[in-house]
């Protein structure tokens, strides 16, 4: 009866995951370069929100983690 038993299959193959860990890396990376510039005074604006990192750079990095965890995804299984 042991040897009918077999091991249960994975979904996908342990690349794939090691590239979804990468991909969410790259998307959690990218919001906290969006986090911060606000004001301490509510009543006073600070201009920092408008910055190269938090208008450009922190929304290409989150895109560029989306794109990875979907070709994580998409990525074809090895033949066994």
């Amino acid at each position: 009866m042991k040897n009918n038993e077999h091991k249960p299959e994975f979904l996908f193959d342990k690349i794939n995951y090691k590239i979804l860990l990468i991909g969410i890396t790259v998307i959690a990376i990218g919001f906290i370069l969006m986090s911060g510039g606000g004001s301490d005074d509510p009543k006073i604006f600070n201009d920092a929100i408008f910055n190269f990192r938090r208008i450009r750079l922190a929304p290409t990095v989150v895109l560029i983690g989306f794109g990875i965890t979907i070709y994580s995804i998409f990525k074809s299984q090895k033949s066994k």
